[in-house]
């Protein structure tokens, strides 16, 4: 489909796709009291296996401010989250008891852990808890029912509960059944404080961002952003692309980019879209390189053109300079994906540059919105403060589905 006609559907689902949805400050907190309340959270964070220690709590902390509310006005909160791939069997490091027990010392207070939650009368056994009690379940992706919303699952984890809130935006995407399938028997379901605020920060990216809009593309992949891409591609003013899905643009341009990644398929598309927008779209003009793919290979800058033999795996030192030249305040920059393989220390430079720099922006008036968990964790290496960034969104497929013009099943589903 070409670019113009997907920005026309797009412009059109918009009316539709951004209605305002309630969040739970829209009751007082008398409505509450007393009640069961199911929150679906969203505390999918790296485990240590070896340590038993949970390296980065950040999605638990940003869903404190829900849990803190619905404490107070004397609910009983039920939390609900999955963590990795478990395929509907048990599987004892990702398990939740570990997250339960770092909630715990956050909110200092008792979260009791439920293993089983299915057939074992809990729903009268929460009846029971003192008004601003904790309860966190088990790995909900223990049971192959919830990824499959399974409607007898969905009506077992309904019954826990009288009040249904949406605190996980990054798993709203999918059409399970702790986030649409039990959402459907409630009267009251609603949306927590994140992800209200994420709504809030991507709708006013779709419908009138700030100019000037700059968009940083990064990551290894260009097919997972299609559709962000071309919608974002009409109301940005500049887009620079950078990581594994600049050479995608550099070899549709014709550029020897060597042995570096890119994506046979999306050539043609690529090339369309910059013909289009080539006033607009900003690439890398060198490279850091190598011959392999390691901590420790021997690096290289490399200008334009790389070597048969050799491959880029972050943006060079001019590319830096021509990046951080675009990147400043004021108006709105929305960026995902890293620069290059930030994980390896010879090859993060570009990606922390583009952290500060956004960072630098921010404090000049710029409001920024960084998405994705790889350019959050980037956010992190660079030692940028969570204070200098306007918005960091949970979501990664999720975000950037929504941008996209795609309905998310489970905001869809909210009053």
């Amino acid at each position: 489909m070409a670019i113009h006609q997907e920005s026309l559907i797009w412009q059109l689902r918009l009316g539709a796709h951004l209605n305002k949805k309630k969040v739970i400050s829209d009751f007082p907190k008398s409505f509450y009291k007393g009640k069961k309340v199911f929150v679906r959270v969203d505390f999918n964070v790296p485990i240590d296996i070896e340590t038993e220690s949970i390296r980065e709590d950040y999605r638990i902390r940003r869903a404190l401010p829900t849990i803190d509310f619905l404490i107070d006005a004397g609910a009983k909160v039920i939390l609900g989250s999955h963590l990795g791939r478990p395929n509907g069997k048990v599987v004892k490091e990702l398990s939740l008891e570990i997250v339960s027990r770092r909630l715990s010392d956050l909110i200092d207070k008792e979260v009791m852990f439920v293993k089983d939650f299915i057939g074992n009368n809990l729903a009268s056994k929460l009846d029971d808890l003192p008004n601003g009690s904790v309860v966190m379940l088990e790995n909900l992706r223990f049971h192959k029912e919830e990824t499959l919303n399974d409607e007898s699952f969905s009506s077992s984890l309904s019954d826990l509960a009288e009040i249904y809130v949406n605190e996980a935006f990054g798993t709203s995407h999918r059409a399970h059944s702790s986030t649409y399938g039990m959402a459907k028997s409630f009267v009251d379901k609603i949306s927590g404080f994140l992800v209200d605020k994420e709504l809030s920060f991507v709708s006013k990216m779709m419908e009138k961002p700030e100019h000037p809009f700059l968009v940083i593309i990064g990551g290894s992949k260009i097919k997972d952003k299609i559709s962000a891409l071309g919608n974002l591609l009409e109301s940005a003013d500049k887009i620079i692309v950078g990581g594994g899905a600049a050479y995608t643009f550099l070899k549709a341009n014709g550029i020897n980019i060597g042995n570096s990644i890119y994506e046979e398929e999306m050539l043609d598309w690529v090339r369309d879209v910059y013909s289009r927008y080539k006033e607009k779209i900003i690439l890398p003009i060198d490279h850091v390189i190598s011959r392999s793919f390691d901590r420790k290979s021997q690096c290289l800058i490399s200008d334009i053109e790389i070597p048969d033999d050799y491959m880029a795996l972050d943006i060079g030192p001019k590319t830096i300079e021509l990046f951080n030249s675009i990147v400043k305040g004021p108006g709105y920059i929305f960026w995902n994906g890293p620069m290059g393989v930030f994980e390896f220390e010879q090859y993060s430079s570009g990606t922390i540059h583009v952290a500060r720099a956004v960072a630098l922006a921010t404090w000049r008036g710029a409001t920024s919105v960084v998405g994705g968990g790889e350019t959050i964790a980037a956010i992190r290496k660079a030692e940028v403060l969570e204070s200098e960034i306007s918005h960091m969104s949970t979501g990664g497929g999720a975000l950037l589905e929504y941008l996209g013009g795609s309905n998310l099943p489970g905001i869809e589903i909210l009053d």
